[in-house]
């Protein structure tokens, strides 16, 4: 999972934070099958998007025939990639259970996603309503998914993660699902669930599409968009491409989107080499309007041959073309890790009671790691561009625990302190790929680096044969070299910080401070704002060190009262500040400030802001031995 990283930062210190970017890979359901029911089964599921009910969804469950008395049906807590409480079964409403006279059974419900259901040799079937989560996101004490892994019920568009609507029988997840889907035949319809046939109705208002799903997995992984939006497709080598994008008020368009998906995708096939790919890849984009049932955990959740995409609407194009090059490319470099190499605890995965693999920088640091890198290798951007990259995540990284053991933090994530400190697989995991694929060049004389090493090990392991976690960096160790267990033993098991320099200087590169162009929220990717006591939001000593608010005359403890005629709160900040950071130079912006009892207002052009900052930059005098190996680094 990816999101860009500004605004969910933003989100996580002033909102108590959206999880991140994430991953749903190709991951088995758990196979440890009850030996009541060792046979494979088939569940018929409907749902009739033509008969919403308050924006409800009613869905049928139809089983076959239980042998046993008692079966247990959950929607998923947590799905996999998430790492993070999802509790779906808090939007289903109307639950029923019915025998095969059409009559109401006993259950109990449990917990907030299992119901028991009695004398189940007679049960039939179940029905209930599904609320989205969309609409909700923005509501007090009310916890709700990941926004790419939530759902979306509105005339005009349905964003259909099916975890959040589809649950399973305990022990039944390996039986494979029969899902009727019925909606208007006037809205759109993108899915990569395999389509088997489709029955348009006799008043030719309504088409049913009927898919199916091998196993409960697939429900999983095949997330759906029904709705008044636009696709594109085109093919990137053997890849059939489909990009879906809704917009409510049509400022972007999936045409406008496709030269840059593709000419990023091309990159990324020629990068990954003779990685194993998918014949078809969909990406969906959901724009949001950034209102008070719109959705703000902005990112993407990736999927086995898919990804569903969250960004405002508000953004201007090179904006959103940056942030999907960023987003898209992280998750699509997902077919390496999970996908191919991956744990016992992802691969038998329990929606229920999941525990973690300890190796998240590698699933989602190496992950992110390859995104950042394939764009300098591939000539997307520059080494300085590059270079700046790498020191935002340094600064990040070092706002964050640095001294946490990093296998103890994936293991644990879903609890205190280490939820706090997930956002750091994108920072300071993408940097542990980094390191470990210098010392891989430096090494190898420059003939290996960390992508042939996920190559090496996905034809050790590969997508059916996970790896024991506690054996993982054994096994790396065995296949590479010593330098490579002390880094993991002392900076990913241990709890020492990473001096980043002694890793620069293998590559002739150094840090110096200097002036470095910066935005209106950060300087150098550190927030100069803070919540105050009294929630509100003030600007920090930090400020005193951005020339654009510098200029203006702005004071530490300066409280930021409106901007742009909106007024700011601490509900609203992310709208907010998502938009404040995508302001460009020559702008015209007003901001009200409250300095004491004294109102301060600043009406002006924007310009460009700077503060001073470390950058990375190459060294004076550097060695032959440096540049070869900074030259394989950076381009294979």
């Amino acid at each position: 999972m990816k999101t860009k990283t500004t605004t969910t930062f933003l989100t996580a210190l002033l909102i108590g934070g959206t999880i991140l970017a994430q991953s749903n890979s190709d991951i088995p359901s758990n196979p440890k099958i009850d030996a009541v029911d060792t046979e494979i089964g088939t569940i018929q599921t409907t749902m009739d998007l033509t008969k919403v009910i308050e924006d409800k969804v009613p869905i049928t469950i139809n089983p076959e025939r239980f042998k046993q008395d008692t079966v247990i049906y959950r929607l998923p807590k947590v799905i996999p990639g998430t790492y993070a409480v999802s509790d779906f079964g808090n939007f289903i409403e109307g639950f029923k259970a019915l025998n095969y006279k059409g009559e109401e059974m006993v259950y109990t419900k449990t917990d907030k996603n299992t119901w028991v259901i009695h004398n189940a040799t007679e049960l039939d079937k179940i029905s209930y309503l599904v609320n989205d989560t969309f609409d909700v996101e923005n509501t007090e004490g009310i916890a709700t998914p990941f926004s790419p892994s939530g759902t979306n019920i509105d005339e005009d568009n349905f964003v259909l993660n099916l975890p959040g609507f589809i649950g399973y029988f305990e022990t039944l997840e390996h039986y494979q699902y029969k899902l009727d889907v019925t909606s208007p035949v006037s809205l759109n319809r993108s899915s990569a669930l395999q389509l088997v046939g489709e029955e348009i109705s006799k008043d030719s208002l309504s088409i049913t599409h009927n898919y199916y799903a091998p196993r409960y997995f697939d429900i999983t992984d095949n997330p759906m968009m029904y709705g008044d939006f636009e696709v594109e497709e085109f093919q990137v080598g053997d890849i059939k491409v489909v990009l879906s994008v809704y917009s409510p008020n049509k400022v972007h368009t999936a045409l406008d989107l496709k030269e840059t998906i593709y000419e990023m995708m091309e990159a990324q096939k020629t990068y990954l080499g003779d990685i194993n790919s998918t014949a078809r890849y969909d990406i969906f984009l959901y724009l949001s309007e950034m209102n008070e049932t719109s959705p703000t955990g902005f990112g993407a959740l990736e999927h086995h041959t898919s990804t569903i995409v969250v960004l405002p609407e508000t953004m201007p194009f090179e904006a959103l073309a940056s942030s999907m090059i960023d987003v898209v490319s992280h998750e699509f470099f997902h077919i390496v890790t999970p996908l191919s190499i991956h744990s016992e605890d992802v691969h038998y995965f329990n929606y229920y009671e999941p525990t973690f693999s300890k190796h998240l920088w590698m699933y989602e640091g190496v992950t992110e790691y390859f995104a950042t890198l394939f764009q300098v290798d591939q000539g997307l951007v520059t080494e300085a561009e590059f270079y700046n990259t790498i020191m935002e995540k340094i600064q990040t990284a070092s706002s964050l625990d640095d001294t946490m053991s990093f296998t103890e933090m994936s293991e644990n994530v879903l609890v205190s302190p280490y939820a706090d400190n997930y956002f750091n697989v994108y920072q300071k995991g993408a940097l542990i790929g980094m390191c470990i694929d210098i010392i891989l060049r430096e090494e190898s004389n420059g003939t290996r680096g960390i992508l042939s090493l996920m190559k090496e090990l996905s034809l050790k392991f590969g997508k059916d044969m996970p790896f024991k976690d506690d054996m993982l960096i054994e096994e790396i160790v065995k296949m590479t070299y010593p330098s490579i267990g002390d880094f993991f033993e002392t900076h990913v098991v241990g709890t020492t910080p990473i001096d980043y320099t002694v890793f620069f200087d293998k590559a002739g590169l150094g840090i110096i401070e200097s002036k470095v162009e910066t935005n209106y929220i950060q300087n150098n990717g550190v927030l100069i704002f803070t919540p105050t006591e009294e929630g509100a939001i003030s600007f920090t000593e930090l400020v005193e060190k951005n020339s654009f608010w510098n200029e203006q005359g702005v004071l530490p403890n300066d409280i930021i009262t409106e901007i742009n005629g909106t007024v700011v709160s601490m509900q609203n900040a992310q709208q907010v500040f998502t938009e404040v950071y995508m302001w460009e130079p020559g702008a015209e912006v007003e901001v009200k400030l409250l300095r004491g009892e004294e109102e301060v207002i600043i009406k002006t052009t924007l310009t460009q802001s700077y503060t001073m900052g470390s950058s990375l930059q190459v060294k004076e005098e550097v060695s032959e031995a440096q540049n070869e190996l900074r030259n394989a680094w950076l381009k294979g």
